[in-house]
């Protein structure tokens, strides 16, 4: 759907809309069960819900194509994330509230676990509290790095964000996460020849954090990714004509939500604080983007039963959602986290539309094999807005 025809079609209502995003909700089958964690777990809420919705499942990208969170979201906020592409160091420095400076280039900081040889043995170096980021934090800002400025600030557990600024720089540089363990970390390089005297910074700087970490273990390292500078998008409340509102506690999500223009709500670290938050703002706003993160850690971990239980925390979490009487509710996912996989995954991704007029189909449970037999279909993420915007009642007929 392009944006700019939408936006031609928006009209005012007093509807109220909530968008659920279970982070990494999509999952496969444990070996030997044919069960994944949406049919195993407990889920008697979601699945009373998708019998009264129109379901179906989300690709955000294209067939085999793994989407990252950033592009995930973008495609459930209605963004073709093929046309609309943004780095995770933007995103992860406009969610700690960073200041982004035209030309500045930013880039997501893992800390990580590497042994004596230098291969990676965790890639989030057990997951740190904030407090030990926050210290190493200040032993990389020693970094000096000739002819440009050198920002290192703390995001959450492991996470941290990198920005480079001074005169002549691209964010089109490669990773230097591996995305695997036993191997060393990657080196920087130029994706193309304007790229060339930032990818050199990035080396020196990795090299060194080396010796700043030595000592640091289980975070004597550092990985980096999604390197990029901050682009310019169509604002979310423009496009669709809402009061838009983003609930989450990761600082990620709440960077995508703002490069987009939606608000941010101040809220607390559980899912519960979110729900809290959620109700306290009802009245404030037409749309709300609700981040749920436990499927996606769990996911990433590996671990099965603790995904089961995420899953379940939250349908004990969603009649306090439906209690608040949305006039339309979407649960869904920015992409798949199989634990089998321990990462994310390429698989299509649940997705149920609740309103007064969605026209319930023949699903009865919320998972992947029921869902594929929805009235949805197999639907592009971008082509979800649309649909929720219409059983809103907020878009006119297109043509006479």
């Amino acid at each position: 759907m392009d944006l700019d025809l939408l936006r031609t079609l928006v009209v005012n209502h007093s509807t109220k809309i909530v968008l659920c995003s279970l982070d990494g909700l999509g999952g496969l089958p444990r070996p030997g069960t044919g069960q994944s964690e949406l049919a195993v777990a407990r889920l008697p809420n979601l699945h009373a819900l998708a019998a009264r919705s129109a379901c179906g499942l989300i690709r955000h990208v294209g067939p085999g194509i793994t989407p990252g969170s950033g592009p995930g979201h973008l495609g459930l906020f209605g963004y073709d994330p093929l046309r609309y592409l943004v780095g995770r160091g933007v995103l992860e420095a406009l969610g700690i509230d960073f200041a982004l400076h035209p030309g500045d280039v930013a880039a997501r900081g893992n800390f990580c676990s590497v042994d004596g040889g230098g291969r990676i043995t965790d890639r989030r170096a057990g997951r740190i509290q904030t407090d030990v980021c926050v210290r190493l934090v200040e032993r990389l800002r020693q970094i000096r790095l000739e002819g440009v400025e050198v920002l290192v600030e703390p995001v959450k557990e492991h996470r941290f964000v990198l920005v480079l600024r001074g005169p002549g720089l691209s964010g089109r540089v490669s990773e230097t996460d591996p995305q695997g363990l036993g191997v060393p970390a990657l080196e920087a390089r130029a994706l193309g020849p304007e790229a060339e005297k930032t990818a050199g910074l990035v080396n020196r700087f990795v090299a060194a954090a080396r010796p700043l970490l030595a000592d640091a273990a289980p975070a004597n390292m550092v990985l980096l990714r999604g390197f990029d500078s901050q682009p310019a998008l169509p604002r979310f409340p423009e496009v669709f004509g809402l009061r838009a509102a983003a609930v989450a506690a990761y600082p990620m999500y709440r960077g995508l939500a703002r490069l987009v223009g939606m608000e941010v709500l101040a809220t607390g670290t559980t899912f519960a604080d979110e729900v809290a938050t959620l109700r306290e703002h009802w009245s404030a706003y037409d749309f709300f983007f609700l981040h749920y993160k436990d499927t996606d850690k769990a996911g990433e971990d590996g671990d099965f039963d603790a995904k089961v239980a995420a899953l379940e925390r939250f349908d004990a979490q969603l009649p306090d959602i439906l209690a608040l009487r949305p006039d339309v509710l979407v649960v869904s996912g920015d992409h798949a986290t199989p634990s089998v996989l321990k990462g994310h995954g390429w698989q299509p991704v649940p997705a149920l539309i609740w309103s007064q007029y969605c026209g319930a189909d023949p699903v009865r449970h919320f998972t992947e094999r029921a869902c594929a037999a929805g009235t949805l279909g197999l639907l592009p993420a971008q082509d979800l807005m649309p649909l929720v915007m219409a059983n809103a009642l907020r878009l006119t007929k297109f043509g006479a």
